[in-house]
């Protein structure tokens, strides 16, 4: 029989541990890691003898302390150090937690995304905070937002429904990025079925004109049904791998999928999407069992 004594210590260690576990969640993983996470692929069609690496940011949600400025140049500096031959922002610059002690400025942020460097360019997405913060955009139901501008003011490439045809040692190579599918918020009554999304996938894929693969990059995964096999991966953020992640599952994830497209490397009929878990944080600040990282995807 238990004693009184002895459900105290229970209890008191039960306590301690979801305490440990709390500080992890919202102190440690969140702000104090980064990792580098790695995929190889040789999609269905790639090109005989094009060797590309790619490398991926997503979801910075820049604000303090949580992601600072300084914070933004020491992961670009890092990612800059990892090789990669392009390097591609996957969207949500802007951060829309409460939980901040200061907002950081569009002209912040992307001054310190300038850092960023590859040899074929630094090629960017929004995503959809990048939408909901900008209330002009959000009335005018389109057109550009502060972080379109903010990007391409430091020289860094928007692609707004765009696809554009690089070459790697004479091999050539479509990338192609979606214009944001939640973009547009159905005044106060919050729905995600009710958004309006500004993304075109047909009309962007129109614009390739050989035969060369094809990169997307969407923020959402969700587009990934759709996506053809004419393209070889599709390259997305903003699950943050659930942010909360135990055996490999997320209890919340802001897909209308649920878990199926939360993380990872997804293969359905021969089409890959690769998923993020970011770097920032939405809602709350808490990460827990998916560490803030850097994407770097060799293909071929």
């Amino acid at each position: 029989m238990i004693t009184r004594r002895d459900f105290m210590k229970l209890a008191g260690g039960g306590f301690a541990s979801v305490a440990a576990l709390g500080g992890y969640a919202f102190a440690v993983e969140p702000l104090a890691r980064l990792s580098i996470v790695r995929y190889r692929l040789t999609p269905p069609g790639w090109t005989p003898g094009l060797k590309l690496r790619l490398v991926a940011l997503a979801d910075l949600h820049a604000c303090e302390p949580w992601m600072s400025a300084e914070r933004i140049v020491s992961i670009c500096k890092r990612a800059n150090s990892l090789g990669g031959d392009i390097t591609v922002l996957l969207g949500d610059y802007a951060s829309s937690m409460n939980f901040v002690t200061r907002y950081v400025h569009s002209s912040e942020w992307s001054r310190a995304l300038s850092t960023l460097s590859a040899p074929l360019g630094v090629h960017a997405v929004m995503g959809n905070h990048d939408w909901w913060e900008d209330r002009t955009a959000q009335m005018n139901g389109g057109g550009e937002t502060f972080a379109h501008r903010a990007l391409a003011g430091v020289g860094i490439e928007v692609h707004s429904n765009r696809a554009v045809r690089l070459e790697k040692d004479g091999f050539g190579f479509w990338l192609a990025g979606l214009e944001d599918q939640l973009a547009l918020r159905p005044g106060k009554i919050w729905s995600r079925r009710r958004m309006t999304g500004l993304d075109d996938l047909d009309g962007t894929l129109a614009q390739v004109s050989d035969d060369a693969p094809v990169i997307l990059l969407a923020h959402e995964p969700d587009i990934f049904p759709r996506v053809p096999s004419r393209v070889s991966l599709t390259l997305s953020g903003h699950t943050h791998g659930g942010q909360v992640r135990f055996a490999g599952l997320s209890p919340v994830v802001p897909s209308r999928f649920g878990d199926r497209y939360a993380y990872g490397h997804i293969i359905e009929e021969d089409c890959h999407l690769i998923v993020s878990g970011g770097l920032g944080c939405s809602v709350a600040p808490i990460r827990f069992g998916v560490p803030p990282e850097i994407v770097v995807v060799d293909l071929g």
